[in-house]
């Protein structure tokens, strides 16, 4: 067997002209794909955590990740949850409203915050937790072992190559963030 092919005779991806690799369409985007099996994969959670808790997937995020690393600030817990900052902060309101999360002042350090799961949202997370992996398990029926293995690995490699473009777009491009993400240029 060559290196352009595998088993039956077919184009290996690493050379051949694969859409995921010259994209000539929306569907053909590796984000567009990825994004479509998380809200496809993701909507029996939401329902579950929307339907059955009234917490969002973001309030799930934000105490799964408090569960898991014990107190945090504001910011750390944004960072660790892969989510900016402002929508955390609304999150985190609303957490600590529905008595989930409590909030105090960082005994290192009076001007932070700390956050900690309340007797209430760790009862919530222990409950909704094991229903969460059971679906996630469901999900990943569809794939044997070996396949399973090259998607942790193909998911750690983008995540890599991701993190790598962001620093060197980091670098290359300073964000215009006094005209915001969302301003449409007027037609002129």
């Amino acid at each position: 067997m060559n290196k352009t092919t595998i088993a039956g005779g077919n184009p290996d991806l690493s050379t051949a002209m694969h859409p995921l690799r010259q994209p000539r369409h929306l569907g053909d985007l590796i984000n567009f794909r990825l994004q479509r099996c998380f809200a496809l994969s993701g909507a029996p959670v939401v329902r579950l955590l929307e339907g059955r808790y009234s917490v969002t997937r973001r309030e799930w995020r934000l105490l799964a990740t408090l569960a898991e690393h014990g107190p945090l600030s504001p910011s750390e817990l944004a960072e660790m949850a892969h989510l900016d900052r402002s929508r955390t902060s609304r999150a985190i309101g609303l957490l600590a409203e529905k008595g989930l999360l409590s909030r105090q002042v960082h005994p290192a350090d009076t001007r932070r915050a700390q956050l900690t799961l309340t007797d209430e949202g760790r009862q919530l997370h222990a409950e909704v937790f094991p229903k969460v992996a059971a679906i996630n398990s469901q999900l990943l029926d569809a794939l044997d072992e070996p396949t399973l293995q090259a998607l942790a690995d193909a998911i750690a490699a983008l995540t890599a190559r991701a993190q790598q473009l962001n620093m060197d777009l980091v670098r290359d491009v300073k964000a215009e963030r006094q005209s915001g993400g969302t301003r449409r240029m007027r037609s002129r």
